[in-house]
C-alpha cells in the first residue's frame, strides 16, 4: 500500500533556505518595480482619458481628433537619433498616443475603394528600366558572385574562412543544395543588418526597433541594449486593428480571463469551442459565403484544404505568381497542374482551350475537376485580379474557381470585403474563398469559405483538421472583434412569438432576426453574450473611417511615388506598394538610409528567391493608422533617397514634392 502524501513538506535544507534568502532583495526590487510601473500606468491612462470640451468623445481605439497634424517627434517618443538611448517605461508606452494610430480628423483625407465600370479595367503594365540599369545590375551580380566563389575555393584551399565548417561536412552530404548555401553566405549575409530586424511592440504607425550592430561584416550581430521608436511602413496592419489597448484588445483580455490562452486539442478532438463557432459563423456572413472554416495558421490554409478539393485525376489552373503555400497544397493533392502567365486573361483562355480539348495525359480522358486557383491580390506585385474576365470565363468553360484573399480581405471594396466587393461581383460566383486574419484583422490564421457542403467536407477530409492545433481563444477573440467592428452590430431584436421557425431544409429550429433590415449587420446573437465593443467600434463607423484612410492612404503613395519618378508595381488601391530598385548593392543602401534619418523609417526589401535577381524592390504597406503628413515624410525620404541612389526611371509627367503633398487631394481623386 503506498504510503500517504504529507501534508507538510519538509523543512527546506540550509543550502536552498540560504539560496532563497539571497533572492528576497531581488524579489523586494522587482515587487517595487511592478509597483511603479502600474502607478505610471494609471496616472498615463487617467490623463489620456482627460477630455478638452473641444475635442468629441471617442472609445480608446478610436482614432479621430480634431486636428490630423501629428509628427513622430514627440516629447514622449524615445531613442531617434536626436534622442539620447533610454529604456522604455509604461508611461512613455501610454502618454505617446498616436504611436498605433495616427490621429486624423480631416474628411478630405478619405477615399472609396470601388472599382469604376465607366472605364474598362486596365492590365497592369511592366516599365522598363533604361538599359544601363538593367546593365549595372548583371555586372554586380557578376562581381558578387565571382568573388564569392574565389573566396569560397581559397576557403577550402586554406581551411581559414570563417564559413569553412559551412562548406565542409565530414564525410555527410550537405544538407543545403551548393546555390542556396552560396546565395545565405555571400549575398543575403552582406545586408543580414537590413533583413529579419528585431522589433518590439505593437506593429503600428510607428514601431520600436531593437539596436544591434555587426563587427565581422554581419556574420554575427551584437545587440546594444538600446531601442529606436521608427515610422512603420512595412507591416501588414492595413486597417490598424493589431493595437495594444482598445475595444478589440479589452475583448481578448476578456477570452483570456475565460477560455485561457489554448484550446489544447485538435478541432475534431476536443479543440472546438464556442468561439470557433462564433468566428466561423460571422467570417462566412461577412464574406457573404453559406458556411467558413477556420485554421490556425494562414499557409496551412492552402497546403492542408486544396488537397481535400482536388486529387488524381483533377487538373489546377495556377497564376504563376501565386503564393507559394498554394504550390505547396497543390503538389500535395496529386492533381494535374499548369499555370499561366501572370494576370494575362488570353494566356489564361488559351490554356483553358487546351486542357478541355485534350484531356488528361496519356489517357486523354475528360478531367474530373478542373479546379482554377488565383489571387485577388497579389504579395509581390501588388496587381489586382481581373475577376469580372475571370467570372466571364467561368461561365463559359465551367471551372470551379479558389481565390486566395489574404491581402485583398479587409482592405478592398467599400465595406472592406475582398475583391467582390471592390467590383461589386456577389460572393456566390465564386466556388472558394480563401483568406487570412493575419493582416487586416490584426490576429492570425486564416478561413475557407464556400457552400455548407463543401466546408463539411473540408471538416474531416482536409489535414488541419485532425492534425493541426485549434486557433487560440485570444486570437478568436480578435477575430470576432474586428469582424464586427467592421461589420456592426444589430441591435437585439425584441422577442415575438414567431422568434424561432422550422427549416424544412436541414429540419433545424434557427431563430430569426432582423439582419437583413441592416444592409449586412452582424446580428447581436451570433456574438458572444460577454463581448462588449464600444459605441463607435459597434455600430460600424471607426471600420468605415479605417477602411476609407487605407484606401486614400493607398492610392496617394502609389500616386505620389509615380509623380516623382519611381517605377511602381501594382494596382493604385493596392496596400503594397513595390518600389523598384534593380540593383542589389542599393537595397542595403536604401534600408540604411531611411533608417538613418531623423525620423527613422523602417522599410522592408525584397530580392531574390522571392522575386527574381534584376527585379529586386522595396515594398511599402501604408495602412489606415498612418496619417496624411505620414506619407508626406514617406514620399520626401524617397524623393531624397531616390535622388541620391539614381532610382527614378519612371515615365510620365513629373511633379516636385512639394507640388506633390500640396496636390495630394487633387491627386488620389483624379486618378
Amino acid at each position: 500500500m503506498p504510503s500517504p502524501v504529507a501534508l507538510n513538506p519538509p523543512s527546506p535544507s540550509p543550502s536552498i533556505f540560504q539560496k532563497k534568502e539571497s533572492l528576497l532583495p531581488s524579489i523586494k526590487t522587482t515587487a517595487s518595480y511592478l509597483s511603479s510601473v502600474h502607478q505610471a500606468d494609471t496616472r498615463a491612462r487617467s490623463h489620456r482619458n482627460t477630455s478638452t470640451p473641444s475635442s468629441p468623445t471617442l472609445s480608446l481605439s478610436s482614432s479621430i481628433t480634431n486636428s490630423s497634424k501629428d509628427t513622430l517627434d514627440e516629447d514622449d517618443d524615445i531613442n531617434s537619433p536626436a534622442h539620447p538611448l533610454m529604456s522604455r517605461t509604461s508611461e512613455h508606452v501610454f502618454t505617446t498616443v498616436h504611436t498605433e494610430f495616427g490621429h486624423c480628423s480631416n474628411e478630405a483625407y478619405r477615399c472609396t475603394s470601388e472599382h469604376n465600370y465607366t472605364k474598362q479595367f486596365e492590365e497592369h503594365i511592366i516599365e522598363e528600366p533604361p538599359y544601363y540599369i538593367l546593365v549595372t545590375t548583371y555586372i554586380s551580380l557578376f562581381i558578387l558572385h565571382f568573388l564569392g566563389r574565389m573566396r569560397d575555393i581559397f576557403g577550402k584551399c586554406f581551411a581559414k574562412s570563417h564559413f569553412t565548417h559551412l562548406m565542409l561536412h565530414n564525410g555527410y552530404a550537405p544538407l543545403n543544395s551548393d546555390f542556396d548555401s552560396f546565395y545565405t553566405r555571400r549575398l543575403r549575409g552582406r545586408m543580414t543588418d537590413c533583413l529579419c530586424q528585431p522589433v518590439t511592440g505593437v506593429p503600428g504607425r510607428t514601431i520600436t526597433i531593437l539596436d544591434r550592430y555587426s563587427t565581422d561584416n554581419n556574420y554575427t550581430q551584437i545587440y546594444t541594449g538600446g531601442k529606436t521608436r521608427a515610422l512603420n511602413i512595412s507591416s501588414y496592419n492595413y486597417l490598424g486593428f493589431s493595437q495594444g489597448r482598445g475595444g478589440c484588445s479589452d475583448v481578448i483580455e476578456e477570452s483570456i480571463r475565460r477560455y485561457g490562452v489554448s484550446t489544447c486539442g485538435t478541432r475534431i478532438e476536443g479543440g472546438s469551442s464556442e468561439l470557433h463557432v462564433s468566428a466561423e459563423v460571422l467570417t462566412a456572413r461577412f464574406i457573404g459565403m453559406e458556411d467558413a472554416l477556420v485554421s490556425s495558421m494562414g499557409f496551412a490554409t492552402n497546403s492542408t484544404f486544396i488537397p481535400g478539393l482536388v486529387g488524381k485525376g483533377s487538373l489546377i489552373i495556377s497564376d504563376e505568381l501565386n503564393h507559394i503555400s498554394i504550390r505547396v497544397g497543390a503538389r500535395q493533392s496529386g492533381a494535374h497542374v499548369r499555370t499561366f502567365k501572370h494576370n494575362d486573361m488570353s494566356s489564361f483562355e488559351s490554356l483553358l482551350r487546351e486542357v478541355i480539348s485534350q484531356g488528361q495525359p496519356k489517357t486523354h480522358r475528360p478531367w474530373k475537376k478542373i479546379l482554377v486557383i488565383v489571387e485577388g491580390l497579389y504579395s509581390m506585385e501588388g496587381t489586382l485580379l481581373n475577376l469580372p474576365r475571370i467570372i466571364e470565363l467561368k461561365q463559359k468553360y465551367k471551372f470551379y474557381l479558389y481565390i486566395d484573399e489574404a491581402h485583398s480581405i479587409g482592405s478592398l471594396g467599400p465595406r472592406g470585403r475582398g475583391v467582390t466587393d471592390y467590383f461589386n461581383i456577389p460572393p456566390h460566383s465564386i466556388d472558394v474563398l480563401m483568406g487570412t486574419f493575419a493582416k487586416s484583422f490584426g490576429a492570425a490564421g486564416g478561413y475557407i469559405a464556400g457552400q455548407k457542403a463543401v466546408i463539411d467536407a473540408l471538416r474531416l477530409r482536409s489535414h488541419s483538421g485532425p492534425y493541426a492545433e485549434a486557433m487560440t481563444p485570444p486570437v478568436l477573440a480578435q477575430v470576432v472583434a474586428s469582424i464586427a467592428s467592421i461589420m456592426g452590430i444589430a441591435p437585439v431584436a425584441q422577442p415575438t412569438n414567431s422568434a424561432l421557425s422550422l427549416s424544412p431544409a436541414d429540419s433545424i429550429a434557427t431563430p430569426r432576426d432582423n439582419a437583413e433590415k441592416f444592409s449586412g449587420l452582424a446580428p447581436a446573437g451570433l456574438l458572444p453574450t460577454w463581448v462588449n465593443l464600444h459605441p463607435a467600434l459597434a455600430d460600424g463607423s471607426e471600420a468605415r473611417m479605417r477602411i476609407r484612410r487605407l484606401a486614400f492612404n493607398c492610392r496617394y503613395l502609389h500616386a505620389g511615388l509615380k509623380k516623382l519618378g519611381f517605377i511602381i508595381y501594382g494596382h493604385p488601391f493596392s496596400p503594397v506598394v513595390p518600389l523598384l530598385i534593380f540593383n542589389p548593392g542599393k537595397l542595403c543602401t536604401f534600408v540604411r538610409m531611411m533608417r538613418a534619418r531623423s525620423t527613422p523609417i523602417v522599410v522592408v526589401v525584397v530580392s531574390y528567391p522571392a522575386t527574381t535577381f534584376e527585379t529586386s524592390r522595396a515594398r511599402f504597406c501604408p495602412s489606415a493608422s498612418h496619417t496624411k503628413e505620414d506619407i508626406d515624410m514617406v514620399l520626401r525620404a524617397c524623393d531624397e533617397v531616390g535622388g541620391i541612389l539614381d532610382l527614378k526611371h519612371g515615365l510620365g509627367e513629373r511633379w516636385g514634392i512639394d507640388e506633390v503633398c500640396e496636390r495630394a487631394v487633387e491627386l488620389v481623386h483624379s486618378l
